[in-house]
């Protein structure tokens, strides 16, 4: 028998607010257990909650991004069910009438670009957490997040393999974190996803039993989770047995998902208005303001890349996939534009590609050498090349100021120092904030172009190697490179390529007449 895949992704986004959705408390990660806390989110009698209007400023922007129709009426409801860490015994979400509705993101699939329907996205509050410790007598709760507010987005059941699912993921974390709703940390729980998966007889109209599998937070767990998922449900159908509808985890060390419990149907939780809530109004003009203040999408950036620098598609893509990145790509390019590039003797086109190779391609190549130094702490890369994606900003994107940076590339672009010079400078510059001139003038690596003291040294070096020179006599005019990475090392790399190509090819050109 075939099957088709059919799945559908609930995800859950926590927004970036300094407080929690119904109470003044904060809502950073990572401090002490339950210091994070108040009757409110203990879920203590006689507390009262106070909606977050940045909260809901957010789930509309978010909302707007994803193409979805904003409610003007909101309600708010409790969805009744019992965990250690859900003090109240009750969640107050959205049901009946969620914020956001009938949205859509486009992603790339296999077939080209695939339009992902999104089915709501509401906003409610999150539960609070179970520490299980290897030792530890019984277990422990930690409710500092209980209470801080998610928006919980809901596709239809459009996609139909793991890739769609990481590439419809990618792309919505990625419109998250452009409208600053959402920081995107997977690691810490800040953006997770639930895919429902499901399969039918290649076909046939009516979905088959949906699996749920609970918060996951890699994209590389969520691609292994359904591919296993996948070949278990064909191996049950296949031999004549029965999916059953629940919901499970992802087993990482044993590679496979486990049974958590059985799926409960919207009628298990008991939905009912909070009392304690008035129904939410938001005018159109509110919505209007909001739609004014969005920040430019993902995809609009890439487009705008390629046509202001003449990126691929590619190179557009690599640098416009982390917000943070991109920035400080067009604070470099802000301040070539100070400069004035008829000055610097380049167009912008060609400082912005050059900025670029530099920002994705050196930094990438810096931090993986600085890491692989013994003893050295390890440097956490953009999150550009991480996945589960980490909040931590790579040090080189903090210590060298942007006109730092300009500088520096600029005068690689002018020749003024060598590229195994360029790459010292740049490390320099991580290491200790210092400009590039102010580096290069202290260890003395001013590049040299004085004809005289590069033709020194090219004799020396020729006079050490007459078997390549008499090998370039021969025709062999691969053994040039090895000449001038000679002369190169010889000059302690300070020597201009340029002129060290020009004289060379001169002197050896002399050498074949003789």
């Amino acid at each position: 028998m075939i099957y088709e895949v059919v799945i559908g992704v609930e995800v859950h986004a926590q927004l970036r607010t300094k407080s929690k959705l119904f109470c003044g408390c904060g809502t950073m990660f990572g401090l002490t257990a339950n210091s994070q806390t108040c009757p409110l989110c203990l879920g203590l009698p006689g507390t009262l909650p106070v909606l977050n209007q940045a909260a809901v400023e957010m789930a509309v922007r978010a909302g707007l991004a994803l193409n979805c129709t904003i409610a003007a009426d909101n309600v708010f409801a409790r969805k009744n069910y019992f965990y250690p860490d859900l003090p109240k015994g009750y969640q107050i979400s959205q049901y009946e009438a969620p914020i956001c509705e009938h949205g859509w993101i486009e992603i790339a699939a296999s077939e080209g670009k695939k339009r992902v329907r999104i089915r709501r996205a509401h906003l409610e509050e999150d539960a609070g957490k179970s520490v299980h410790v290897a030792g530890m007598n019984g277990s422990r709760v930690d409710l500092n997040r209980a209470g801080t507010p998610l928006l919980e987005i809901v596709t239809e059941p459009d996609l139909r393999s793991a890739d769609e699912v990481v590439a419809y993921l990618k792309t919505l974390r990625e419109t998250l974190i452009y409208q600053d709703v959402c920081d995107g940390d997977m690691e810490k729980g800040n953006f997770r996803c639930e895919p429902n998966l499901s399969l039918r007889p290649l076909g046939q109209k009516e979905f088959g039993t949906k699996v749920e599998m609970k918060n996951i937070n890699s994209f590389k767990f969520v691609k292994d989770a359904i591919e296993y998922e996948i070949k278990r449900q064909t191996k049950v159908l296949n031999e004549g047995g029965k999916i059953h509808q629940e919901t499970r985890l992802w087993n990482l060390d044993r590679g496979e998902t486990a049974v958590m419990r059985s799926k409960e149907e919207a009628h298990d939780y008991r939905y009912f208005p909070d009392p304690d809530l008035v129904p939410l109004k938001i005018s159109k003009e509110w919505i209007d303001q909001v739609r004014s203040s969005l920040a430019e999408l993902p995809a609009d950036r890439r487009n705008r890349l390629q046509q202001e620098f003449g990126f691929s598609e590619y190179s557009a893509g690599v640098l416009a996939s982390d917000k943070k990145v991109l920035e400080y790509f067009e604070q470099c390019v802000a301040e070539a534009e100070k400069l004035g590039f008829e000055k610097l003797g380049f167009s912008k086109m060609e400082v912005g590609k050059e900025l670029a190779n530099c920002i994705t391609i050196d930094f990438r190549g810096l931090t993986r050498m600085m890491n692989s130094r013994p003893g050295m702490t390890q440097v956490p890369a953009p999150a550009l090349f991480s996945d589960p994606v980490r909040e931590d900003v790579w040090p080189g994107m903090v210590t060298i100021p942007a006109k730092n940076l300009v500088e520096l590339v600029v005068m690689k672009m002018k020749g003024e120092i060598s590229g195994p010079i360029y790459k010292s400078v740049l490390e320099e510059m991580v290491n200790t904030r210092k400009p590039a001139a102010e580096i290069i003038e202290a260890k003395g690596l001013k590049q040299v172009s004085d004809e005289g003291t590069i033709e020194k040294i090219i004799n020396e070096v020729l006079e050490k190697s007459p078997n390549q020179v008499a090998q370039y006599r021969e025709g062999k005019q691969q053994v040039l490179g090895f000449l001038v990475g000679q002369v190169m090392k010889a000059s302690g790399g300070k020597a201009n390529p340029g002129k060290v190509n020009e004289l060379l090819k001169k002197k050896l050109g002399e050498a074949v007449k003789i």
